[in-house]
Parts: C-alpha cells; sequence; structure tokens
C-alpha cells in the first residue's frame, strides 16, 4: 500500500513537471492569431504588424488566419471553443464590445469565455464623403446632410463593422435617420464611395489615410477628442455635435481556459512589441495611437470592454439595429 502510494505521489509529481516544463517551452510552434474579418482590412493592418512584433518577442511565428463572417462573431466564436492552450488567440476590435446587442443569437461571452491578454491600439475615425461632395467644410456638410436625409446614403461595410457603429452614433448625435448602405466589408464599401455610388461614411483611419492624403476622397472630420498629428486640417466632429467621441480600440485574446502561465508570457511580449520602434512607426503612419499603458494588460482591457458593452448598449437598442 505504501509502496502504491508512492507511486501514485510521483506520477503526479512528473505530470507537474511535465505541464510546467511545457509552459516554459511555450510557443514551440506556430501561434495562430484569429482575425474575424477579411484579409486587408484596417483590424487585418494592426494586427499583421503586432503579430511579426510579438513574433520576434517570444521567438516564434504567429500566422494571421482570416476568419470572417457575422460581423467578427464567426472568428470570434472559433476562438472561444479553442483549447485553451495559447495556440489560437483573437484580435479583435470594438465590436468586440456591440456583440451582445447587436447579435440576438451569439454563442460567446466576451466578459466571460475570453483572457484579455491586453488593448494594443485606438484607431479614430474619419468622416468621409464621395469626390463629388461640394461641401467644403464640416458644419455645411451635416447641415445639407440634415437637409437631404432622404436622399442621403450612408455606407459601411456590414454589421458589426466599425464603420457600422460609427455610423450609428452619428445618426444618434445628429438626431437624423439616414439610409444605411452595408456592403461586405470595409473593401467593397471604400470602392462604392470613391465611385460617387454612396454619399458618406465613417471609418478608421487605417482605411482612409491614403485616399484621403491622395484626394480621391473628401474628407470633413475626426472622431478624437482633439485634432490628429496627421491630419491637423480637419476638425474633432465634437465640434460640431458636442460630445461626439468614438475610437476603434483593439484587443489581444485568449481564449478563457488558458494558463497564467500562458497568459503571462503573451502579456510581457505584446508589451514589448507595443515599444518596438517599427511597430510604433506603423500605427504612426496609420494614425492609431498606442494604447496607455494601464490597458496593456489583462486587467485594464477587460475593464474597457466591460465599460464599452455599457456605453454602446442603449445606442444599439435605440437604433434597433439588430442582426439575428
Amino acid at each position: 500500500m505504501f509502496l502504491k502510494k508512492i507511486s501514485i505521489l510521483a506520477a503526479a509529481v512528473a505530470c507537474v513537471v511535465t505541464a510546467s516544463s511545457a509552459f516554459a517551452a511555450y510557443p514551440d510552434k506556430p501561434i495562430s492569431v484569429i482575425v474575424p474579418f477579411a484579409a486587408g482590412g484596417p483590424t487585418d493592418v494592426v494586427a499583421r504588424s503586432l503579430s511579426q512584433a510579438m513574433g520576434t518577442q517570444l521567438k516564434g511565428a504567429m500566422v494571421v488566419e482570416n476568419v470572417g463572417g457575422a460581423g467578427g462573431t464567426i472568428g470570434a466564436g472559433k476562438v472561444a471553443r479553442a483549447a485553451g492552450d495559447g495556440y489560437t488567440l483573437l484580435f479583435h476590435h470594438i465590436g468586440m464590445s456591440t456583440a451582445p446587442s447587436l447579435y440576438r443569437k451569439l454563442d460567446f461571452k466576451p466578459l466571460e469565455d475570453f483572457i484579455p491578454i491586453g488593448a494594443v491600439v485606438d484607431v479614430p475615425m474619419t468622416l468621409i464623403a464621395k469626390p463629388q461632395t461640394t461641401q467644403t467644410n464640416l458644419k455645411d456638410l451635416l447641415a445639407y446632410v440634415r437637409a437631404n436625409k432622404d436622399k442621403i446614403n450612408l455606407a459601411n461595410a456590414g454589421v458589426g463593422a466599425a464603420s457600422h457603429l460609427c455610423g450609428l452614433l452619428l445618426q444618434s448625435a445628429m438626431k437624423t435617420e439616414l439610409t444605411t448602405v452595408p456592403f461586405s466589408g470595409t473593401g467593397p464599401a471604400m470602392t462604392a464611395l470613391l465611385g460617387g455610388n454612396v454619399d458618406i461614411m465613417c471609418d478608421q483611419t487605417t482605411n482612409t489615410t491614403g485616399q484621403i492624403k491622395g484626394g480621391k476622397i473628401k474628407a470633413f472630420g475626426v472622431t478624437s477628442k482633439s485634432k490628429l498629428a496627421n491630419f491637423p486640417e480637419l476638425p474633432p466632429l465634437a465640434t460640431e455635435l458636442p460630445g461626439f467621441e468614438v475610437g476603434v480600440w483593439h484587443i489581444l485574446y485568449a481564449p478563457k481556459n488558458t494558463p497564467a502561465d500562458v497568459v503571462s508570457k503573451l502579456q510581457t511580449a505584446l508589451q514589448a512589441a507595443i515599444k518596438d520602434p517599427g511597430f510604433a512607426a506603423k500605427m504612426k503612419d496609420l494614425g492609431a495611437e498606442i494604447m496607455p499603458a494601464d490597458r496593456q494588460n489583462s486587467a485594464g482591457a477587460k475593464a474597457l470592454l466591460a465599460a464599452e458593452i455599457t456605453k454602446w448598449s442603449p445606442i444599439i437598442q435605440a437604433a434597433k439595429a439588430y442582426a439575428d
């Protein structure tokens, strides 16, 4: 009996040592980073830059996998169901906070089924219009939109996309309902705007900077509290719509059962990657703002997610902007 107990104890110790060794060796194979949107979109661009910088820190490959559809919920659901071993992560934006209100049927709970590794960047948005637009400033554009609300088409990249959410907030702030035209992604929506097939759109600087600087579309304002260094000529929308502010924050998540040791390694790598000069320069060029240090960890990122869920719920409910 005594020897049997010793054997059981030895086996238990061996399991603990083996598990500890496995965590110490992490990662020993490529890490899949699920981006729940199409390749080439704003979130994808940030994810690929971050993955490259984090991979360098972890001395292992981080491979971005695009799993788009249903406003980011398909990709998020895939990660929620994945093994909590640190080899499947999710890189998602503000849509993580609006999904519980937008979707009546959601197969995951943002605050319960994931462990936030840390918040990475906050991307301001721009209010842009088709090139044929005759207005030259924000005040005149808003006045024109209000006066012609039945003729104006507001484009977005689909339900749950950042452009959709910004559009909801814009209509709420203007107290004006517009005809919204959803597309199957940021690319098609921008193409329609460039072609003059839709009138206005609100989208991230990561997607609009090149088009604005190239003079291909007209820009009228930014959604940040203050002016952006990249666009000093554009006023904050809050100058005409008091209190208007929206940024597209991005968080890296792991499934809920991921071991603390793995989460800690990922968090350390994320914080180091954010400080990487190459990553920082890329984000600056795109107009993305690095998140404060107190958001670059699990507690800070989770607090941000919780606060944003509370913020967006009444806006979505008031607009009755639900998706099946």
